[in-house]
């Protein structure tokens, strides 16, 4: 009777058990099978989960990852916010205040101000976006394979940054940008990448280096593994934590970097809805109309404080230093 059974051997627990330890109760026959405490072991976290874990208890991640949201979304679509367009202009109110249905005023050509700061994220965060995306992969392609081969390939690679990093970007964008006609999206993000790989092909090439030596590198290639699956299964998922945090900080930069272009006269031009071109025009109409200049120069300011932001919470979960 496996009642009698189960008595038993409860009972004869309570006899043989040492004094002071529990006793733990036998379980029924279809009652699931518990670990003890003692023996169990939580599954380690990866370095992607760990570092969400870390980002999700942060409020400045929160509102960085808002707000950037946000500027995404209305440099998609303005219209949801803006009604108008911001080329529709009226003499008549050359650098009016503000009045209702237009909370910023009015430029010098008469433009809704707000309109235009709202079309402007586009432009800054088109320029910012690509810039990054373009920058992040030759950089990492050409540092990755730097670092993991070394020899000649490295020395030249070394040697070609080395020339980039003497040339100060925002220089080589006055030359660079005055030269070619038509200031558009495309082609400031493209000076922005050929003057700023190196930094990230840097980035990548230390990480690739650090990656080959550890352990388990060592050991699949000891199995036999070729190139292509060591740096695509083995060492990139580990050497793309620093690049991640270096290009979010980059892109506050970039923005920043197309908005002074702008406003010296050889990044975006008009037609263009830009934050730096309204600066530009608004410089010289700061004492009569501030309005003109405060809210496009708030609103780049955000813009880069937010990325800024972005980047230094990332930083703080993928560095297991600053833990």
């Amino acid at each position: 009777m496996p009642e009698i059974s189960d008595s038993q051997s409860l009972v004869n627990a309570v006899a043989n058990a040492p004094q002071g330890l529990p006793v733990q109760e036998p379980r029924g026959h279809d009652e699931p099978s518990k670990p003890s405490p003692e023996g169990t072991r939580e599954k380690p976290r990866s370095l992607w989960s760990d570092a969400w874990h870390d980002l999700s208890r942060k409020p400045m991640f929160y509102i960085s990852g808002l707000l950037i949201l946000f500027l995404i979304v209305i440099s998609f679509w303005p219209g949801l916010i803006a009604s108008g367009s911001p080329l529709a202009c009226d003499l008549a109110k050359s650098q009016n205040g503000p009045t209702s249905g237009h909370p910023f005023g009015f430029d010098t050509q008469g433009c809704d101000v707000y309109t235009r700061t709202v079309y402007g994220a586009r432009a800054s965060v088109s320029v910012g976006i690509f810039s990054t995306l373009g920058v992040a992969v030759l950089g990492s392609v050409l540092g990755g394979l730097a670092g993991y081969f070394g020899g000649w390939w490295d020395a030249i690679l070394s040697r070609i940054s080395d020339i980039f990093f003497g040339i100060p970007i925002l220089l080589g964008g006055v030359v660079f940008l005055s030269v070619v006609k038509g200031g558009t999206v495309t082609t400031v993000s493209v000076f922005m990448i050929l003057l700023g790989w190196p930094q990230i092909a840097r980035i990548a090439r230390g990480a690739v280096i650090t990656a080959k030596q550890q352990d388990y590198v060592q050991a699949a290639r000891a199995l036999g593994a070729g190139n292509a699956r060591m740096l695509l299964r083995h060492i990139a998922p580990n050497a793309l934590a620093p690049i991640i945090v270096v290009a979010t900080i980059a892109l506050g930069t970039y923005i920043s970097l197309e908005a002074t272009l702008s406003f010296l006269g050889v990044g975006l031009k008009p037609p263009a809805v830009s934050w730096g071109i309204d600066i530009s025009q608004a410089s010289n109409q700061i004492r009569n109309a501030p309005h003109m200049l405060l809210w496009p120069a708030g609103a780049l300011s955000l813009t880069v404080l937010a990325f800024i932001m972005l980047g230094d919470a990332v930083r703080d979960a993928l560095d297991p230093k600053l833990r």
